[in-house]
């Protein structure tokens, strides 16, 4: 051996036995086990088989950007959904019968889904069919979890949902394992999420409780590497259900949040777990890497968070772009045939690109005209047509307008006869309930931006510098036809007033939504309190159940072009004056007025009592001196 190779054998030597000296008594030399994932997440995609209006979005390109994260990802990956896969597009309408989502979310290779609100739009007997429809198909499907909405209130009604969640399955939690890597998957339903459907038929459990339970039950069973919570619950920054989930149940390692349709650029943290939305609509992919170093004590860290555009920068999966014109057929010839249109046929040009209200507004006088087509000019008057902000899911762009953009923008829920599309319904209201539905607008909308009313037939002022609940100054009814007449609403006169099912029956919970403080009655033409908002359903020259899309859709076709137009109906007018904030007064601030003078006169009579107690002691009640 050469001089030189002896001194370094030497060195080296002496280097081994050196290290071998520093470790501590009992410490091992293997290697420190990381464990890494990467989780691939949407939430509320609403059926977006197809880019919107802007050219966002759609399941063809949503599932090349999930191959390309795939193919380029560090760690094993698993793909999730956040819930509300279905419902706001036409391709809704084959849900019962051919299961379009779950079959396209199996074949982008999402592992696992939970249950959103709108899963439930066409009750429990659509949802049972749709998961029969989706296994009978004999494709991949993802797992669907679901740990608090599991039972039907009616159990023997609900039998068949029950069977198809047994036969799907549909399950609290699931287990994956990606590449020796165990992730248990688990989800759960907000309260608000189930407020929102009304006709769900379901027993809701509280999410934490369930979380908890849950949470326990995957620890003591499955001893996985991570533990992931689908939450159709909802947050933003520093609020929401899903961040009081994750401030309540420790021991969640990541929460994809779904409901609110939130965007979220960095993960909100919370009790050391990481809440990730990636906004509604396949607008975004969202990625995350989890990494937990020595599983044992459960040191955990997340790392590269990103939200990948679904633009026109990536190009389309020819197998989705296929499998979605395939359904598109189907929706065609089972359900547009019907009423003699087409999904690509054009209604109407817009000349410009509408807002929110211009469309709220627009629909609003669509529902008015058709009525008016349906019932005939001498039916009976309609005094307002009402559109909440949150059952518009889009808005006219400029240019040809197609019937598959008219649906999206009034595509949710079903019928009493099970068919897509919420129905018209006719209701009565007093004049003061009236004057109460536009202070929902006015004082509650700030709150609840769902709660912004738009619409057609009546117009209203307010005043937003006036006490809460108390803010509308003035209400005309402006559209009239047959036996309607113009003017200020009489308070105990009734006026007819339509709207969608969903929104209708929404009229009817203002006042626990506004602590009793606002009442809202929806009553039939008699006076009498409404109770099966179905049977007040509007039907069209054939019989059938007139839906809002439908209404809007003719409407639109009955014109060459359409534009937006300045509203005739809100009217804000700020004032601090002390009339205007006074007059009229309502029984809030009536109410108001009442506490500060009472307030006032028990004041004035303690000064009072005061004063001749200090006389009768000879003490000046001021300077306390005889």
């Amino acid at each position: 051996m050469k001089k030189g190779s002896r001194v370094f054998a030497v060195a080296l030597a002496v280097c081994l036995l050196a290290g071998l000296f520093l470790l501590p008594a009992g410490a091992e030399t293997k290697p420190v086990d990381t464990k890494g994932l990467t989780v691939l997440f949407t939430h509320d995609t609403h059926d977006h088989f197809y880019p919107d209006a802007n050219g966002v979005g759609g399941y063809p390109r949503l599932a090349t950007a999930l191959k390309n994260e795939r193919a380029n990802a560090h760690y094993p990956t698993i793909t999730v959904d956040g819930g509300d896969f279905s419902m706001g597009s036409l391709f809704q309408t084959v849900y019962s019968t051919d299961a379009p989502e779950l079959r396209a979310l199996g074949r982008m290779g999402y592992d696992v889904v939970t249950l959103g609100n709108h899963e439930f739009d066409y009750r429990q007997k659509g949802l049972a069919e749709m998961l029969y429809a989706a296994k009978q198909s004999g494709e991949a499907i993802p797992a669907i979890v679901q740990a608090n909405y599991t039972t039907p209130k009616d159990v023997d009604a609900g039998q068949n949902l029950t069977e198809a969640f047994v036969n799907y399955p549909v399950t609290p939690y699931t287990v994956v394992e990606k590449d020796g890597v165990k992730i248990a998957v688990f989800g759960v339903m907000g309260v608000d999420s189930d407020e929102c459907a009304p006709m769900s038929g379901m027993v809701y459990e509280p999410m934490v409780e369930a979380a908890k339970r849950v949470v326990a039950e995957i620890r003591e069973k499955e001893q996985p590497d991570f533990i992931i919570c689908l939450s159709h619950g909802g947050t933003d920054s520093g609020k929401g259900e899903d961040y009081e989930l994750a401030k309540a149940v420790d021991g969640i390692d990541l929460i994809v949040s779904g409901h609110t349709h939130t965007t979220l650029e960095e993960p909100i943290v919370v009790n050391g777990t990481p809440i990730v939305s990636c906004g509604p609509y396949t607008q975004n992919l969202g990625s995350i890497t989890l990494k937990k170093l020595d599983a044992e004590d459960e040191q955990f860290t997340f790392e590269d968070y990103r939200l990948i555009p679904i633009d026109g920068s990536i190009r389309a999966d020819r197998e989705l772009e296929t499998l979605a014109e395939r359904f598109k057929q189907k929706v065609d010839s089972s359900y547009l045939s019907d009423y003699n249109m087409s999904y690509d046929g054009v209604l109407t040009v817009a000349e410009s690109d509408f807002t929110i209200p211009q469309t709220g507004d627009f629909i609003g006088e669509a529902y008015l005209e058709t009525v008016r087509k349906v019932e005939g000019y001498y039916g009976e008057a309609v005094a307002f047509a009402v559109v909440p902000d949150g059952v518009i899911r889009g808005t006219l762009a400029k240019g040809e307008v197609t019937t598959s953009q008219a649906f999206d923008i009034l595509s949710l829920g079903s019928g009493a006869d099970g068919s897509p599309g919420y129905p018209l319904v006719s209701v009565y209201l007093t004049g003061r309930d009236l004057k109460n539905v536009f202070e929902v607008d006015a004082s509650i909308s700030a709150l609840m931006p769902a709660a912004t009313l738009y619409g057609a037939g009546c117009g209203w002022i307010y005043n937003p510098n006036r006490m809460f609940l108390d803010k509308v100054t003035s209400v005309h009814i402006y559209s009239s036809h047959g036996s309607g007449s113009y003017g200020t609403p009489k308070d105990d006169q009734l006026y007819r007033v339509v709207a969608d099912l969903y929104s209708g029956q929404m009229l009817a919970a203002v006042k626990e939504k506004s602590f009793g403080l606002l009442s809202i009655t929806p009553r039939d033409k008699d006076g009498n309190p409404i109770t099966d908002f179905e049977q007040h359903i509007i039907r069209d020259s054939q019989g059938r159940e007139l839906k809002a899309w439908q209404a809007f859709a003719d409407y639109l076709n009955d014109q060459e072009s359409v534009a937006p137009a300045a509203s005739l109906h809100k009217a804000v007018k700020p004032s601090l004056n002390p009339i205007d904030l006074l007059i009229p007064m309502g029984a809030p601030t009536a109410v108001l007025v009442i506490l500060i003078l009472l307030v006032i006169l028990v004041a004035a009579l303690l000064i009072r009592r005061a004063v001749r107690k200090g006389k009768r002691k000879g003490y000046h009640p001021y300077t306390g001196k005889k």
